[in-house]
C-alpha cells in the first residue's frame, strides 16, 4: 500500500499517490478497463464518471489561464507571421519604407520560415491540464489567438507600413513579441503537479479525469506502430488538405484582394482580416459545442471529431468553388470568404484536437508530424497559386480554389473512413512497457 499524502502550504502530492487516489471511488472500473484494453465500451463509460467529478470550473480555473496565455501566445506567434505577408509587399517594389505598389506579395510567403514549436508545446501540455470533457473549448480558446492575431496583423500591419515605413512592423510586433516570452516562463508550468498556485481540488480533477492515458512517454516512442496507424494517417492527411486551404487564403487573400478586386492597401487589409473574425469566434464555439455533446452524451468522441471536421472541410470547399462564378461583387466575395474561414473554424474540435483522444501519452509528438505536412501545404499552396495565376489570372484563381475545394473533400472522405477517437493500443501505458 502506498500512504495518501496531502500537502500542506504549497507542497506538492506525490505522483504515485495521485495514482493510487485516482484509482478509488467511482474511477476503479473505468481505470480497470481502459488499461485492459477494453476499447470503445471503455469510452463510452468515460463520459458520465467524468461528469460526476467536482469539475472546478470557472474563468478564474488555473487551466482556464492556460488557455488564455496560450491564446495571446499564437496571438503574438500569428501577427508575427501575417505582418510579413503586408510587409513584404512593400519590401520587394520599393527600397524606400514608405513607398507602396498596388503589386501583390510573391506567393512563396516567407512567413513560412517560422517552423512553429508552439503547437506541439500546446498539446503537450494540455495533455497534461485538459480533462476530456474540456478538451475541446480550452484547446479552441487558445487556438482562437492564430486567427485574432491574423486579423490584428493585416488590419494594422498596412497602416504602420504606410504611416511608421514596413520597418516598424517589425520592431513593434518583435518587441511586444519578445516581453511575451519573459511572461510565458513565469506564467506556464509542466503539469498541475508542478504548478505553485493551483488549488489542491482543481488539480486533484486534473489528475483524476487524466489518470486512464497514463503518464508521458519519455523516451519512448512506437514509430513503427504509429507509420502504421490509420488513425494518425486519416488526421495527417485531413491535416494537410485542411491546412492547404487555410494558407492558400493567408497568404493569397490579400494578392486576390489586390489584383482581382482592385482594392487598395488598406481596403485590403481590412476586408482581407474580415473572415479571421468570424474564423476566432467560431473556435470557441465549436469546442463549447462539442465539450456539451460529449458531456451530454448526444455523441461518442469519434463521432464529435467525425462531425465537426465534415463540417468544417465540406462547407468552406462548396464556398471556394462559388467564389469564381460571383464575378466582381466584392461584398458577395467577402461575405463568402468570410463563411468558409469561419466554418473551417470547427476543425478545430475536430481533427485539430484528435491527436489527444488516440494518443494522449503521445500528443505533442504526434502535432509535430501533422503540423510538419500542415507547414508543406503551407509552402506548397501559395507557390501553387502563383503558377495558376501567371497564366490567367481569372482562370488561375478558378483552378486555385477548385483545386483546395477537391483537396478538402478527399482528406474529409479519408477521415471519415479510417479516424478514431479511441486511444490507440500502441500508445497505451502498458504496451509501452511492454
Amino acid at each position: 500500500m502506498f500512504e495518501i499524502h496531502f500537502p500542506t502550504g504549497l507542497e506538492i502530492i506525490s505522483r504515485r499517490s495521485r495514482q493510487q487516489r485516482c484509482r478509488q471511488g467511482r474511477m476503479q472500473h473505468h481505470v480497470d478497463d481502459t488499461q485492459a484494453g477494453a476499447g470503445p465500451e471503455a469510452e463510452q463509460d468515460e463520459a458520465p464518471l467524468l461528469a460526476q467529478q467536482p469539475s472546478c470550473t470557472g474563468l478564474c480555473s488555473t487551466r482556464c489561464g492556460l488557455a488564455v496565455v496560450l491564446h495571446i501566445s499564437f496571438f503574438l506567434a500569428y501577427t508575427l507571421r501575417v505582418s510579413l505577408s503586408i510587409a513584404i509587399i512593400a519590401m520587394s517594389n520599393s527600397s524606400h519604407p514608405h513607398s507602396w505598389s498596388s503589386s501583390a506579395p510573391h506567393s512563396s510567403d516567407p512567413g513560412f520560415a517560422q517552423d512553429g514549436v508552439i503547437f506541439p508545446a500546446q498539446y503537450t501540455l494540455w495533455a497534461k491540464w485538459a480533462p476530456p470533457l474540456e478538451r475541446s473549448r480550452l484547446m479552441n480558446i487558445a487556438d482562437a489567438g492564430c486567427t485574432f492575431g491574423t486579423f490584428f496583423a493585416l488590419l494594422v500591419a498596412g497602416i504602420i507600413c504606410q504611416s511608421l515605413g514596413w520597418p516598424f512592423v517589425f520592431y513593434i510586433f518583435g518587441g511586444v513579441g519578445c516581453a511575451w516570452c519573459l511572461c510565458w516562463f513565469f506564467l506556464v508550468h509542466e503539469d498541475p503537479a508542478h504548478h505553485p498556485w493551483i488549488s489542491a481540488r482543481e488539480q486533484e480533477y486534473i489528475v483524476s479525469s487524466l489518470a486512464h492515458q497514463g503518464s508521458s512517454h519519455g523516451r519512448s516512442l512506437p514509430l513503427v506502430a504509429m507509420a502504421k496507424s490509420l488513425p494518425l494517417w486519416a488526421i495527417t492527411i485531413a491535416c494537410f488538405c485542411t491546412d492547404w486551404l487555410f494558407y492558400m487564403l493567408l497568404t493569397s487573400m490579400p494578392m486576390f484582394m489586390n489584383n482581382v478586386l482592385h482594392f487598395d492597401l488598406r481596403e485590403n487589409g481590412f476586408l482581407s482580416s474580415l473572415p479571421y473574425i468570424g474564423n476566432g469566434l467560431g473556435h470557441i464555439l465549436a469546442g463549447l459545442l462539442a465539450d456539451f455533446l460529449l458531456a451530454r452524451r448526444v455523441l461518442g468522441t469519434a463521432a464529435v471529431r467525425k462531425l465537426f471536421s465534415a463540417l468544417g472541410m465540406l462547407l468552406p470547399a462548396t464556398f471556394l468553388v462559388a467564389v469564381p462564378y460571383i464575378g466582381c461583387s466584392s461584398t458577395v466575395v467577402v461575405v463568402l470568404l468570410t463563411l468558409a474561414l469561419t466554418i473551417m473554424s470547427m476543425t478545430g474540435a475536430g481533427i485539430n484536437i484528435n491527436h489527444i483522444d488516440i494518443a494522449p501519452r503521445y500528443a505533442g509528438f504526434l502535432l509535430g508530424i501533422t503540423n510538419t505536412f500542415g507547414i508543406v501545404a503551407g509552402i506548397i499552396a501559395p507557390t501553387t497559386v502563383g503558377l495558376l495565376i501567371s497564366q490567367d489570372l481569372q482562370t488561375g484563381w478558378r483552378n486555385a480554389f477548385f483545386l483546395s475545394a477537391a483537396l478538402n473533400l478527399f482528406g474529409l472522405i479519408f477521415y471519415i473512413a479510417f479516424g478514431s477517437g479511441t486511444i490507440q493500443d500502441w500508445a497505451r501505458e502498458d504496451a509501452a512497457g511492454q
